[in-house]
């Protein structure tokens, strides 16, 4: 009969039968009686009351009994902890039983039992265990250590477990060296700064010889540790690869997923011109195709990381298209990942395969799979410019099919390959014409839109085209509108004789009946634009536009190499590092890449080109250079119409206003929303003068929380023109928060109340995190000083010079218009310390032409101040070294949206002027982030 009985008597009163069952002489009835405990036990009754008479079964020779008794001891001891000191004389006895399985099942069990009380008892079993003749025991002491390390990590040290853990590596026994490695990892884990895997050649051979002869989970775990190594030089990178070549051949995936990358990290030292170097990616291929053909899951799995592996090096898989191909049976997520890694291994040479696999795909019944085909047979024509004609007799062929959601993302996709090619193939206009009435998506709608109007002087009915488009105005989605006021805008620049209706229709529809901000400030610039200056506007909105790039989907290469780093984990899945979803932070150390050695490039040298692809070769993933903030083409918006306003001028309102008209209805009325005052503390919005300013004055930047440096205050809006209201300001950053310290002094006669404000869109997105609060009316000669809290989630526009704010000011007399600069180094974060390992890889993969260098004059620091001066405005010092007499600091800093600069700064001791290097992916900021310097260390 199955123990299946002991779960189905739930009589009442039984507490006491059982108690008499367990101080039975009968060892029967003991046992059938701790069967019983247990199954109460797992079906969640209460059945601690029985602990002293369960615990006086241990006494037992008995090992299934002996079992089930440790097993109850593990559950309760943490609710009994002075009874199960009862035990710990029982386990002192049991791990100098003859029987080592007895021996391994008392160390087990003492790990398991965390209770502060017992540990100290059980250091000295755990020590002779440690050194215990039988393998079967020492491995489980091994894993034993990285427990009682979770529950007292001071006692370990001192006990000196980890040196014995240490010596373990060099154990006869290959699984007790795999469960060392997993317990000192274990460990490491949870203390990254020390060094206690302190990998060298001798103990790296050790693990190697170990590999071949453990389990398959142990084999896992010496192979992420060996993944944690970093030869010194190729030669031994070529060594390790040698032997971790046959694990490529194993039965659990697992252990391929970490063989693979010990192999892709250690690649990156060998020089492409070896033989080996060839071999390898040839021996690469195999493993991950017969992953494939596992369950769906694990597929799944597979494929994530092959797309990682592909981004990286897709001359491993180049000659492998057909694994890809989609099987009809697949689950939807292994579909459509196959279909990603299709287009990503996809060139001329394969490129006539795929068209008909992804022709095929399209006339699927799964939706979204068909769109995301027919989005691939797009990307291919972008991607491979040889098989653009294909992709397009192709998309127009399943144009013809009209079935309505291949049509809408066949017009999506078209609308890129006009941009990636211009006057190529618009002669498809006219059929993407014909079926302007089935499209129902936004996304399709604008692509529709933007073709008419980017073409309308080839299209005669261009006019009646948007018309029909502009019926039904209001009830379109955001993204259709504004298209549609462009569009239309184009239209009359091209045609402005008969189309001079349509465009004030679309103007007054866009500025005096919308309440979309983003749209009423287009069709204001737009509208301002068209009556001051027509040849202007034609500059501007048809402009000449850069075309656009291949892979837009790739991940940016630092988080690739970081990613490859993670190969087999959940990381790799994600497509995330593990401090973007591992809460608290434990455990989680930024990885990269081994650098390239000396034998195919200097490591040293931060000049060398970007690891991975050749310099000619390196996508363009981070915006470039003239599109520093995200992809701004679509919105037709150039240059400002004027030159730079001035630092501190103010902008009259009929020069450039281009808040103008349109603020005036935004602030003033009943439209004006508040943005929401969500995260920023009640009293930061008040004025100073409260309790508040005498514990941190705000305003003067002595009392800050963070020793930020803060600016003077300067007048912004001097009182002869904005009618008596005199403005002056400073911007502060503090604990990770930015404010605008505003001094408002009024020098009119008249009371002023009723104050609002608003920013233009800027280069950084700086927007008011509150209203502005001015809590009592402004009377004449009066001032009043208040701190408005800002948040950098606002609209993004790219201005010059870059950190130019323009802002509206509001009151019950007018609204007034200035602009100022804001210093660069408020949008520092306090997150913006690299690693060095990720900085020496990032310097290197930056592009040298990106590289700029400073001089700051009468700078009489040493590196000890300048460091200490710069940390606290959130310039972090990464590594310091003195080379021929001359300090060099290597610091990183990050803005608020997240671009990463690098610097080097140089200070010859005894020379008032140093040196700075900058390298970023944009380079347009480093002038600025200069001047941050030069600031900072002036003041």
């Amino acid at each position: 009969m199955t123990d299946s009985k002991y779960f189905t008597t739930t009589k009442k009163g039984e507490i006491f039968e059982l108690k008499a069952e367990l101080n039975s002489d009968k060892k029967e009835k003991k046992k059938e009686a701790v069967k019983k405990v247990i199954a109460s036990m797992t079906v969640g009754k209460d059945v601690s009351a029985l602990f002293p008479d369960v615990v006086n079964c241990m006494q037992t020779d008995n090992l299934e009994l002996k079992k089930l008794v440790y097993l109850y001891l593990m559950n309760y001891a943490k609710s009994q902890p002075d009874m199960a000191i009862m035990a710990v004389n029982t386990f002192v006895k049991d791990c100098e039983d003859p029987n080592p399985l007895i021996r391994a099942l008392a160390v087990r069990t003492m790990g398991c039992i965390r209770v502060d009380k017992i540990t100290e008892y059980l250091c000295e079993p755990l020590r002779k265990c440690l050194k215990d003749e039988d393998p079967y025991v020492r491995k489980t002491a091994a894993v034993c250590v990285a427990k009682l390390h979770d529950i007292n990590a001071q006692l370990v040290e001192d006990q000196g477990f980890l040196d014995t853990l240490k010596d373990l590596i060099s154990d006869s026994n290959p699984m007790v060296v795999a469960n060392a490695v997993a317990a000192l990892s274990e460990i490491a884990e949870s203390h990254p700064s020390s060094n206690l895997l302190d990998l060298n050649p001798q103990s790296i051979n050790k693990l190697l010889t170990a590999l071949n002869e453990c389990t398959e989970w142990g084999q896992i775990f010496i192979l992420d540790c060996l993944a944690n190594y970093t030869p010194k030089d190729d030669r031994e990178a070529q060594s390790i690869c040698e032997r971790v070549t046959p694990r490529l051949s194993h039965a659990n995936s697992a252990v391929v997923l970490s063989a693979v990358k010990v192999l892709m990290k250690f690649m990156e030292m060998l020089s492409k011109d070896l033989d080996y170097y060839g071999t390898l990616l040839k021996k690469l291929a195999p493993p991950l195709v017969t992953l494939l053909s596992a369950e769906p899951e694990l597929q799944y799995v597979a494929l994530r990381n092959i797309n990682l592996i592909v981004q990286k090096r897709p001359e491993i898989l180049k000659h492998e298209m057909k694994v890809f191909f989609v099987k009809y049976n697949d689950p939807i997520y292994v579909k459509l990942e196959k279909l990603d890694i299709m287009i990503r291994l996809a060139s001329q040479a394969n490129i006539a395969q795929v068209l008909a696999e992804l022709k095929e795909y399209a006339t699927e019944v799964d939706v979204d799979f068909v769109r995301k085909a027919v989005r691939a047979i797009g990307r291919c024509a972008i991607k491979v410019e040889q098989s653009a004609e294909r992709c397009v007799s192709t998309l127009l062929d399943l144009i013809q099919t009209k079935v309505n959601y291949v049509v809408q993302e066949a017009i999506v996709v078209i609308k890129d390959i006009f941009r990636k090619y211009p006057n190529k193939y618009e002669s498809v206009i006219a059929t993407l014409c014909e079926n302007l009435d089935s499209l129902d998506e936004p996304e399709a709608r604008a692509a529709m839109i933007w073709i008419v109007g980017e073409y309308a002087e080839r299209i005669d009915n261009a006019d009646e085209l948007l018309e029909s488009f502009l019926e039904g105005f209001h009830d379109e989605s955001t993204q259709v509108q504004l298209q549609l006021l462009t569009a239309i805008v184009k239209l009359f620049l091209k045609k402005p004789t008969e189309t001079q209706e349509l465009v004030q229709q679309v103007l007054s529809l866009a500025t005096q009946d919308s309440d979309n901000p983003d749209l009423r400030d287009r069709g204001y610039i737009y509208w301002r634009l068209l009556s001051t200056d027509p040849v202007a506007a034609k500059e501007v909105v048809l402009a000449e536009k850069p075309l656009i790039s291949e892979e837009t989907d790739l991940i940016e290469p630092t988080l690739l190499d970081e990613l490859i780093c993670y190969i087999g984990t959940l990381a790799s899945v994600y497509h995330k590092p593990p401090s973007a979803f591992v809460e608290g932070g434990r455990g989680v150390v930024h990885k990269s890449l081994p650098p390239r050695t000396a034998s195919s490039e200097s490591a040293e040298s931060p000049e060398t080109a970007p690891t991975g692809a050749p310099p000619g070769e390196q996508p363009d993933v981070i915006p470039a250079q003239g599109d520093l903030l995200g992809d701004l083409l679509n919105l037709d918006l150039g240059p400002p119409v004027s030159g730079p306003p001035l630092a501190t001028s103010s902008v009259q309102m009929g020069a450039v206003d281009l808040l103008g008209g349109g603020l005036d209805s935004l602030i003033g009325g009943t439209n004006f929303v508040a943005p929401p005052t969500a995260a920023v503390p009640a009293n930061l919005g008040a004025p100073i003068g409260s309790g508040l300013s005498d514990l941190f004055d705000l305003t003067s930047g002595v009392g800050t929380l963070s020793g930020s440096y803060v600016a003077p205050k300067a007048v912004w809006l001097p009182a002869m023109k904005a009618k008596g209201l005199e403005i002056s300001g400073t911007f502060t950053r503090q604990v990770g928060s930015i404010s605008m310290d505003l001094q408002l002094t009024n020098k009119a006669l008249q009371v002023m109340t009723d104050f609002a404000i608003q920013f233009n869109r800027n280069s950084f997105g700086l927007a008011p995190a509150a209203p502005l609060q001015v809590h009592a009316p402004l009377s004449p000669n009066q001032t009043v000083e208040i701190s408005l809290p800002l948040s950098t989630v606002g609209s993004v526009m790219k201005m010059e010079p870059l950190n130019n704010l323009q802002v509206a000011v509001k009151n019950n007399i007018d609204v007034f218009y200035f602009s100022t600069l804001y210093p660069l180094h408020i949008l520092f974060v306090e997150d913006g310390k690299m690693d060095r390992q990720m900085f020496l890889a990032t310097w290197k993969d930056i592009p040298n032409e990106n590289e700029a260098q400073f001089q700051i004059r009468d700078c009489p620091l040493n590196a000890e101040a300048a460091s200490s001066k710069l940390q606290s405005s959130n310039i972090f010092t990464v590594a310091k070294r003195n080379v021929e007499g001359q300090d060099m600091l290597y610091q990183s800093l990050k803005l608020t949206n997240g671009i990463w600069v690098l610097a080097e700064l140089r200070i010859q001791p005894g020379n008032p002027s140093c040196t700075l290097s900058l390298k970023c992916r944009a380079p347009e900021v480093s002038q600025h982030v200069y001047q941050a310097y030069e600031t900072i260390l002036k003041n």
